[in-house]
């Protein structure tokens, strides 16, 4: 069992999408859609150039599953994770917004957080997102968002300092880190994200 640490630049609810009972990790962070398999952890912590919260608890999910941009936008359990530009910021927030066109051999990107104003694709972040075409799936995550506290130090080694990912496997920390988390905490979802305002496009500017 690994344990995937990294820095949550931008908490819209978008990366991870707490909502709907289920927590999703579908767009950025490649590396770690690409390498995290049932079973592994995945948790975010804050930023401290953004928020001045580094060292602070967003969200923990451990894997339950994992599956395919296309397989993600055709299953009827994630339909309510696609983006509806009309609705609530949550439903604006959808972060099933990808499939691939085998007809025309070319990737799809929804009207979303991730595209530009009226839904124009924006290329850095579709080639940045389908670079590794996997999306993360929870049922046992606790989410945070502007309720986050702070890690207590015993378990700071095993988070990210900086932007980028940290790995850690060793059994017994990840296991004392988990074993702590469910003793204090219910899972699900806890707070609004820190940044659920207003819905804002992500350009490529933090």
């Amino acid at each position: 069992m690994n344990l995937f640490s990294y820095v949550v630049a931008r908490d819209f609810g978008f990366a991870p999408n707490p909502f709907n009972g289920i927590c999703t990790l579908a767009t950025c962070k490649p590396i770690i859609r690409k390498q995290a398999q049932v079973g592994d952890w995945v948790i975010g912590t804050g930023a401290k150039k953004k928020h001045n919260i580094s060292g602070h608890l967003i969200y923990a999910m451990k894997v339950t599953d994992k599956m395919t941009f296309n397989d993600y936008w055709n299953d009827p359990n994630f339909q309510l994770k696609k983006p509806r530009m009309n609705g609530s910021l949550k439903q604006a927030f959808g972060d099933n917004i990808y499939y691939f066109n085998e007809k025309e051999n070319e990737w799809h990107q929804e009207n979303s957080h991730h595209s530009y104003t009226g839904g124009d694709i924006n290329y850095n972040n579709l080639d940045r997102d389908t670079k590794y075409p996997y999306v993360l799936i929870s049922t046992h995550f606790y989410y945070f968002g502007s309720k986050n506290f702070v890690i207590p130090k015993i378990f700071l080694e095993l988070i990210a300092k900086t932007q980028g990912i940290k790995r850690y496997h060793d059994p017994a920390q990840v296991d004392a880190f988990i074993k702590w988390l469910e003793a204090n905490h219910s899972n699900g979802f806890k707070a609004d994200p820190i940044q659920f305002q207003n819905f804002v496009r992500y350009n490529g500017v933090s």
